[in-house]
């Protein structure tokens, strides 16, 4: 497979292209044809989003419902068990597939349930103040140093960085010729800013 091609996606739950995304690198890590060295890292579409200067997901009080922090916390309980990826790929999953409500405890917890984790660690986990640390430092550095302004957002090696909409989810099909024409663009040839795709709705 060649040396790892290494790369951090931001992400949000809640972004279908983010699913899209995952199941790219998903079809291309199961071809056996490239060796992909992925970290995802957090960042809110809901903080972007916001109106109000000065408010943010992480210093929200615990009591006021914010949209996407409980899945963000769900992610980072399961990253303290090793288990990020199985909670990862099920939490989108349950969003884009089964349409599923990712900011209802039940919900977190079923799928928690689902994905093998240690439901007594996870809870205790979830319901620590400080979880929510880990979202602040991803987003505050995805926006500081890189501009990221959605997701996904892909950071390359060296600093290149790319936010890639995907028109359907990748099948198995040719998603080795999508990924390695996606690094020759996104990762390889900086001096392209922006390509967009006029569409009739």
């Amino acid at each position: 497979m060649g040396e790892p091609i290494k790369f951090d996606i931001f992400f949000d739950y809640q972004c279908p292209f983010v699913f899209r995304a995952s199941r790219l690198v998903e079809a291309v890590r199961r071809s056996g044809e490239r060796n992909l060295d992925v970290t995802w890292r957090y960042f809110s579409l809901t903080q972007v989003n916001s109106k109000d200067e000065g408010w943010t997901v992480w210093d929200a009080p615990r009591d006021q419902p914010v949209r996407g922090r409980l899945a963000f916390s769900a992610a980072e309980a399961a990253r303290r068990q090793g288990r990020f990826e199985e909670l990862h790929d099920a939490l989108l999953v349950a969003r884009h597939r089964d349409r599923a409500d990712i900011d209802e405890p039940g919900v977190i917890d079923a799928v928690a349930s689902d994905a093998g984790l240690d439901l007594e660690r996870f809870r205790r986990d979830l319901a620590d103040e400080s979880i929510v640390g880990a979202l602040a430092r991803d987003h505050t550095e995805a926006v500081s140093r890189f501009g990221v302004f959605g997701t996904p957002t892909f950071v390359f090696a060296g600093g290149p960085s790319a936010y890639v909409r995907l028109a359907e989810s990748a099948a198995d099909n040719g998603v080795v010729d999508v990924f390695d024409r996606l690094m020759t663009v996104a990762a390889g040839e900086p001096r392209i800013l922006e390509i967009k795709r006029p569409y009739k709705s």
